[in-house]
């Protein structure tokens, strides 16, 4: 889909959720659903299944997310699966946080850690990050399993990788 598309999907997500007063969950919860999309191979198979009718596709959207998310949540996946654009949803997510944070005058800092981070970490995480980068920074946690330990963090195009196989692969390499 061309980023046109995908910006207008975006658009329109921010002002749903924006108008029902749920911007933050909003953007929480898309982010969330589009790392899940992204890791589910059953998930992402079933949603773009074109032998399946857009109405299907969009009750087991709207049964997976019942009492998980908010209205406008399910309201605005419902709206891009029943638009056949499931494929697109991770994307859309991105863009809508990117937009979000934008907005706040922030920036998104995309952290991959084998298990979740805590508010305390992520908290201080934000401020290890603001100081490094002079911006204010959102942080949204990624768990990865296949982080072995320490996190990678992104902003933008800059990866900072503080991984234990990283760390450990230096040493090699110095030696």
């Amino acid at each position: 889909m061309s980023d046109n598309r995908i910006t207008a999907y975006a658009d329109a997500a921010f002002g749903i959720a924006r108008a029902e007063g749920a911007l933050a969950e909003v953007e929480d919860e898309l982010f969330r659903l589009g790392r899940i999309y992204e890791s589910n191979e059953e998930l992402r198979s079933t949603l773009t299944d074109p032998r399946l009718p857009a109405a299907r596709r969009q009750q087991i959207v709207e049964d997976l997310l019942d009492g998980k998310a908010t209205a406008a949540t399910v309201a605005i996946v419902s709206m891009i699966v029943g638009a056949g654009r499931s494929a697109d949803l991770p994307r859309i997510a991105q863009d809508l946080v990117k937009r979000s944070a934008s907005q706040r005058g922030e920036v998104v800092a995309e952290v991959r850690s084998a298990v979740a981070l805590s508010d305390d970490q992520i908290s201080r995480l934000a401020a290890a990050l603001r100081t490094r980068t002079s911006l204010d920074v959102t942080v949204k946690n990624v768990v990865d399993p296949s982080v072995m330990g320490g996190i990678v963090t992104q902003i933008d195009d800059s990866v900072l990788d503080g991984t234990v196989r990283t760390r450990l692969n230096q040493l090699r390499e110095a030696f």
